[in-house]
């Protein structure tokens, strides 16, 4: 004879009719609610269009420069300055906003990106255009630093696709976007190429705000979090080692090309288009890898060492290849292992460890630029390689040799 039951709620649960068959009973649901990307995909999308933007000026660099009337020289600051604003932005943007809801946050660096890329669109004059890249530094920098939060709030435990995700977008950046930016410049204008960039920047936006749930700041975000993140000696020390391995790449990427005209002038594009495919094979790969975060984190910075000496003294096309392959991938391995280093040795004050870790980024982009270019108008390029890998063997050694919590 059936019995009654109840719910939870105290009602009285029907009897099953006795001739029910069992297997059509209802039964609870046992699988996992289905994880949705899109949130994910916006984020990387985002952070894409921002990096792009960043580098813009060197695709359409004489055009810009003789429209403005500044010298070729002076018209490059639109990228330092854009890497000095978001070194300062990147610690501070939370202790500003410590209570904010990120997603607003995140769309408001958006809309602040797209003003940026109208500003310079329309700028009459290089100050304007300065202002306008000063802006996108900060949208850049505060964006970077919460996405890698925003994203594991909005997808949990998915932490390693997060980071390639984001680290994808970068790389795509990287690899296309000074090449589009300067088909489009040489189209229809480099102002075209700016409007453009204001354009995907809003519509990025867009995309943001439909897929992206509200995401609350962590109760202690802010001056607090970062105070005792500062205090961390084995955060501060991974972030040592990211300015290293940093200033490693950016003491030489920006002379890639002289690097390999000194080999063979002709095969500039297609070694800079190898460059870009190991670069988005090695932000996979990390991801793939990341379980083993410790022996990766100490092996990528040497192999960017060994391409970077690789680069400097190579007399034939296929050792050249072989070296510029290993840089893109190796370097490129890089933004996924610092992102999950900094959420790994510091999970409760992630936030402000990826604010210091893109504070060094943009810290070593300047320096690095700077150095080499003094190193190469004095030495060659073939010192300024051999310091940079150097540097990243530096890094690397000093990865390898500090502990990491477990998962």
């Amino acid at each position: 004879m059936p019995t009654q039951s109840t719910t939870s709620a105290g009602a009285p649960m029907q009897p099953s009719p006795p001739d029910t068959p069992a297997d059509v009973l209802p039964t609870p649901s046992s699988a996992p609610p289905r994880t949705t990307w899109s949130p994910v995909i916006a984020l990387a999308s985002g952070i894409a269009i921002l990096v792009a933007s960043e580098f813009l000026p060197a695709s359409v660099l004489p055009g810009l420069a003789a429209d403005i009337g500044v010298s070729e020289g002076t018209a490059g600051l639109a990228v330092a300055a854009t890497a000095i604003a978001g070194a300062f932005t990147a610690p501070s943007i939370a202790v500003l906003l410590p209570r904010a809801d990120r997603r607003k946050v995140m769309l408001g660096l958006l809309a602040a990106a797209t003003v940026s890329n109208l500003a310079v669109a329309v700028a009459p004059s290089f100050a304007v255009l300065l202002i306008g890249r000063l802006l996108l530094g900060v949208a850049i920098a505060g964006y970077w630093s919460f996405a890698f939060g925003v994203g594991t709030h909005a997808v949990p435990g998915k932490d390693r696709v997060v980071s390639s995700a984001i680290s994808f977008g970068v790389s795509i950046a990287t690899v296309l976007g000074v090449p589009i930016g300067s088909l489009v410049g040489d189209a229809v204008g480099w102002r075209a190429a700016f409007a453009g960039a204001a354009a995907l920047c809003a519509i990025s936006a867009v995309a943001l705000a439909v897929a992206l749930p509200s995401v609350p700041a962590h109760p202690t975000a802010g001056l607090r979090m970062l105070r005792e993140a500062l205090r961390s000696t084995r955060l501060m020390a991974g972030i040592g080692c990211v300015v290293l391995v940093a200033f490693g790449n950016f003491a030489a990427y920006p002379y890639i090309r002289l690097a390999i005209d000194r080999v063979d002038p002709g095969a500039t594009t297609w070694m800079l288009l190898a460059w870009g495919v190991g670069a988005v094979t090695g932000t996979i790969v990390a991801g793939v890898l990341a379980r083993w975060l410790r022996p990766l984190a100490g092996a990528a910075p040497i192999a960017l060492g060994i391409a970077l000496v690789l680069t400097a003294n190579a007399s034939s096309v296929p050792v050249l290849t072989v070296a510029v392959v290993l840089w893109g991938f190796s370097f490129n391995m890089i933004p996924v292992i610092v992102q999950l280093w900094g959420a790994r040795v510091e999970p409760q004050r992630t936030e402000s460890a990826m604010s210091l870790s893109v504070t060094a980024f943009q810290v070593a982009i300047t320096v690095g630029a700077a150095l080499g270019g003094a190193l190469l108008d004095g030495y060659g390029v073939r010192p300024l390689l051999l310091v940079g890998a150097g540097a990243a063997v530096a890094a690397g050694l000093g990865w390898a040799f500090l502990r990491i919590p477990r998962n």
